[in-house]
């Protein structure tokens, strides 16, 4: 598993991903709302409504949740993921939920997303043996990103996530 914060260089940028902190909240809630508003995200059944959405630090400091988020080499936060057990599966399957995963129209593209992703992986392998995720029918680049990443579309909804507003849906053995 991965330090909980490490440094890499892509593309002639330095990032650090870290494990989010109090003062990250607002920042990380800010880049989740203006991605929502890119996409439509502005309705019911979606991340715009998570009542946790301002308090990512005190919500993902359990054992199995956690949430990273990108800073560039100023130290803005341009990104983040998280990764959880999946609300409501009874399974026993040991199933996990990547949650709000967003970066900033700016460093789309800069392999940021890469890291952040390759670092909830790593965490999830320890513990679970599927990830699930949701997104919009709208979000192209998204599901181009997540196949692109060894997801694969499934018509299966899992768990109880609460976003009924995503329309389609990923899994991927870990």
């Amino acid at each position: 598993m991965r330090p909980s914060k490490r440094t890499v260089q892509t593309d002639q940028r330095v990032w650090t991903i870290r494990e989010i902190e109090a003062k990250d909240n607002a920042r990380i809630e800010q880049i989740i709302r203006e991605c929502l508003l890119e996409y439509d995200g502005k309705r019911e059944g979606t991340a715009w409504y998570d009542p946790d959405l301002c308090r990512f630090s005190e919500i993902y400091g359990i054992a199995g949740k956690r949430y990273w988020i990108a800073e560039d080499e100023t130290g803005t936060v341009v990104g983040g993921v998280g990764i959880g057990p999946l609300d409501g599966d009874h399974s026993g399957e040991q199933i996990c939920e990547l949650q709000k995963m967003y970066c900033i129209p700016s460093v789309r593209g800069s392999g940021i997303a890469h890291l952040l992703l390759e670092t909830a992986l790593d965490y999830a392998a320890v513990m679970y043996k599927t990830c699930y995720l949701e997104t919009f029918e709208n979000m192209k680049p998204a599901q181009k990103f997540y196949e692109k990443h060894g997801f694969i579309r499934t018509d299966q909804t899992l768990g109880d996530t609460g976003h009924y507003g995503c329309e389609v849906r990923y899994i991927r053995a870990l």
